[in-house]
This record gives structure tokens, sequence and C-alpha cells, in this order.
């Protein structure tokens, strides 16, 4: 383990111990330290016996002890994913709710790049070892969509399409509320929320983001709209449709709490469309509404 030695200074007094050092050491999340004080890695003044909610004093010496980060290896599983299109330089796959895309801590098997490792053996190593293949990624409980590479010409490719914002990427969400207009654009930059670490929202010094939506049908007190994404931010349709007041249902993070029984947000990647990476040729592909999106349509309508 390494030691980490802070000192409260003036301007983080009074706040939670969790809060105040992710202020401080920006790369650690508040879940993270909260789980170090249930292991008994962090000592205020010598002292172990430290809950997340104890408020720090000025002058408080607090020792961290960081585990070491562990290696995760990737295992090849067969999920039977489904591949809509490969060829040798891309392939295209939907992939299911609930999902993730790649191995991290408390993910280590089940993702989708363990499923790539069984397909294919050819995938592009620019993301690193744990990312093979991986060009953009979607939320684990979003379905739909993705472009992978099977090389490196590729994914330099296809990386640069979205740069460029030529790829097409249309999600279909349904959101709370009534939208009255059909069509229109949120032009606003998003960033880390300075309230909440494990939130992205719209602030002032945040990434260019833009999504285009169009209403498809209303239903009561629920609108389904299609958005277009222009660029890729995290988050980007679950933030900006909340910072227009219009919130996706089912949303565990930035929606309103247990409207809708529906596990996570109520959105799917149902077009993609780019450049073939070495012929030019334009692909797009589309992916119908998984059953438990179009049960939940059904039910509204009704």
């Amino acid at each position: 383990m390494t030691v980490v030695t802070h000192t409260i200074q003036a301007e983080n007094v009074g706040e939670r111990i969790d809060k105040a050092l992710s202020s401080i050491q920006t790369e650690w999340s508040r879940s993270q330290i909260s789980n170090w004080l249930t292991e008994g890695n962090i000592k205020v003044n010598g002292n172990t016996d430290v809950k997340p909610k104890y408020k720090v004093r000025e002058g408080d010496i607090i020792e961290v002890d960081v585990p070491e980060v562990q290696e995760l290896e990737i295992i090849a599983e067969d999920l039977n994913l489904e591949i809509v299109y490969e060829d040798a330089d891309v392939l295209v796959v939907n992939k299911p709710k609930g999902m993730v895309v790649h191995p991290a801590p408390g993910h280590a098997s089940g993702t989708l790049v363990n499923g790539l490792m069984h397909h294919c053996k050819d995938l592009s190593g620019i993301n690193g070892v744990m990312r093979p293949g991986i060009v953009h990624r979607i939320d684990k409980d979003t379905s739909g969509l993705l472009m992978v590479a099977k090389n490196d010409i590729a994914h330099v490719s296809l990386v640069d399409q979205l740069v460029k914002k030529t790829v097409t990427r249309k999600y279909t969400a349904l959101v709370h509320g009534h939208i009255a207009h059909d069509k229109g654009t949120i032009d606003a930059p998003i960033g880390r929320d300075v309230k909440d670490r494990q939130k992205q929202a719209v602030v002032d010094n945040g990434k260019n983001a833009i999504t285009h939506f169009q209403v498809m049908e209303r239903m009561g007190n629920f609108t389904l709209v299609e958005c277009r994404l222009e660029t890729g931010r995290t988050h980007q349709i679950r933030v900006h449709m909340n910072y227009i007041g219009y919130p996706l249902a089912g949303d565990p993070k930035y929606g309103p709490k247990k409207t809708l029984d529906f596990d996570g947000q109520v959105l799917h990647a149902g077009v993609l469309g780019f450049e073939h990476p070495v012929t030019g040729d334009y692909l797009e592909f589309s992916s119908p509404l998984p059953a438990d999106f179009e049960q939940l349509l059904s039910e509204l309508r009704n």
C-alpha cells in the first residue's frame, strides 16, 4: 500500500471527510473513500474509527493507505453476442441492456469486451488491454448498437469520424413530461457535476455538447423522442433532456425516483452509421426496440 497524508486547511473545514478528501485528491471518488473508511484504511489523527459523515476540522491529519491497483485479466467468455455486421476491419454489435462495455473494478466478467474476446481474437489495441476494439461506449443500462475496430487502422478512422461529427447516432428515449414542440436542439456544455462527482451536468466550463431531438409520440405524461447526437459526452442525452425539464423515464441518476417499473433509463441506441475505414462506403445499421421497451410503450398507450 501507498500512504498519502493530508492536513486539513481552512477551506475544507466542516465538510464530510469523504467530500473533503475527494476535493483534495480529485482522482478519488467519494464512494471509494467510503469503502476505505469501512475497511480501516483511513486514519484521522491516528484514529481509524471514522465514519464517512465525520466533519473535518482545521489541522486534522488524515493518513490514507491507498490499496495497490489490481490488474484485471480479461477472460474470453461466450456471451452469445448479437453481431449485426462484421468484416475484416469492423464489427457492429447490438449490446443488451445490463451489459457493461469493458472490464473495470467490480465488473471483471460478463462485459462486452469479454464476449468480443471470445468471438474474435483480432481487435485494435489503441485503447489498451482492457478496452480492445472499443471506439465508443454506451451506458450499462442503455441497449443498442456499437461499432468495434478490429485493427488499429480502423480504430483511427472511426475515432476521426467521431471527432469530425460524421458518425450517425440516433437513440430512442422515453422522457417524463409532455413536449409541446415537435423538435429542438440542446446546445449546452457538459462536465462533471460540482455537487456530485458521480454525475455529469451542464456547466459553464464543460465540453461542447449538442443533442438534436424530435418527438415521435406523446403518451399522457410521457413523450417518446428520437435523439441524434452531434457530440458524444458521458451521459449526454440523459443530462441534456433533464436540463430542459424532460428527464429520461427510469433514470436512477438524473430522473425522478420510482416512477416506472423499468430497470434503468428507457434509452436505446437504434441507428448507427459511419464510413467504412477501408472502402469509404457509408454503412448504416438499425436495431429494433428491445422487448421490455416495447412492452412499456404498449402499457402507456393503454
